[in-house]
């Protein structure tokens, strides 16, 4: 049970009974305290008068407020604090890596409180921090959309995918450019969280089907299925489906909860390709290293590991390297 701090009624009860003559022992008792508890109080605040309450709650009221708070944030903290702030980590990343190595164990309420300090001094850590809170439009009308051949609805997706039981299930996606200008087909591993992705130019089934298939083929044995956007631009989803010998399902129209993984990880990645960017000039080298940096953050769904980690622990197999992430940045 924590210790609690004698109160205003409680000390008034101690001068009473002292004055009385009862020992710190029977006091102790009557308030259910330890007589450790009363003998320190009588101690550390009986004056020149004897124990007065109203003196002895006002020194302990002045003792609590001069005592020395504990420093947490040394400057070698801040330095890890800044490093992994400008590796785009969240404050939240930040304090679940730093208590699970065993380094510091603070909060991430701490951090986002020395960001604010260091902009009201004019710093710039608050750049650093990834904007949330955004409001969507609800989107009206009807669910239906353009007929995708051999459509495999999500409801017929096995439990284990459904459950998370699995290394190998995917959800997919795209993202667009401003006015439609250039597009990144993305990929998520549903236990890891690992994502992968690649720009492709025009939103066309070819282009998309030949980017999921390259990216998903180097990790082939660990695809076993994949869930779809609705969009027609994975009309190709057969031949990835050959190409990787792997299941492929469709969200429902408008559910993209049904793809929450994808969909998150897609608000990460707009951080570097934001809704005003045109994405024809989207290269690999950019999308890989913003993938890479995605990848290499801790998740507190993943008891603070990274996806990269999660990914070699359930596999072995090392993906920044396999991908030639680590030769990029």
């Amino acid at each position: 049970m924590a210790y609690k701090h004698l109160n205003c009624e409680e000390r008034y009860y101690i001068e009473v009974e002292r004055r009385r003559g009862l020992s710190a022992n029977k006091i102790a008792k009557s308030l259910n305290r330890s007589q450790s508890c009363v003998s320190r109080e009588l101690q550390r605040n009986t004056g020149e008068k004897g124990y007065r309450s109203k003196q002895a709650n006002n020194k302990a009221q002045d003792r609590h407020a001069n005592k020395p708070k504990k420093v947490k944030l040394t400057s070698e903290i801040k330095s890890i604090i800044n490093d992994r702030l400008n590796d785009d980590w969240s404050p939240e990343q930040i304090a679940g890596r730093l208590k699970t190595e065993g380094v510091i164990n603070i909060s991430h309420e701490t951090i986002y409180q020395y960001v604010l300090k260091d902009k009201k001094a004019g710093g710039n850590l608050y750049m650093k921090l990834r904007h949330q809170g955004k409001t969507y439009k609800k989107r009206y009308g009807s669910p239906q959309r353009e007929a995708i051949p051999d459509r495999v609805d999500i409801d017929e997706r096995p439990e284990a995918a459904n459950n998370r039981e699995r290394v190998g299930d995917w959800e997919a996606d795209t993202i667009i450019g401003q006015k439609h200008q250039g597009a990144i087909v993305t990929v998520d591993e549903r236990v890891t969280k690992l994502r992968l992705a690649a720009p492709i130019g025009r939103k066309l089934a070819s282009t998309t089907t030949e980017a999921v298939s390259n990216l998903l083929e180097p990790l082939k044995d660990f695809v076993l299925s994949i869930t779809y956007d609705n969009g027609k631009e994975f009309c190709g989803h057969i031949e990835i489906s050959e190409n990787l010998e792997c299941d492929g399902y469709f969200a429902k129209p408008y559910s993209s909860w049904e793809r929450g993984q994808n969909e998150n990880a897609n608000g990460l990645l707009r951080q570097y390709f934001p809704k005003a960017m045109n994405l024809l000039d989207a290269t690999v080298k950019e999308v890989f290293v913003a993938v890479d940096k995605l990848n290499s953050r801790p998740r507190k769904c993943l008891g603070y590991k990274t996806a990269y980690e999660m990914f070699e622990e359930l596999t072995n197999i090392d993906v920044r390297n396999l991908f030639g992430y680590a030769l990029m940045t």
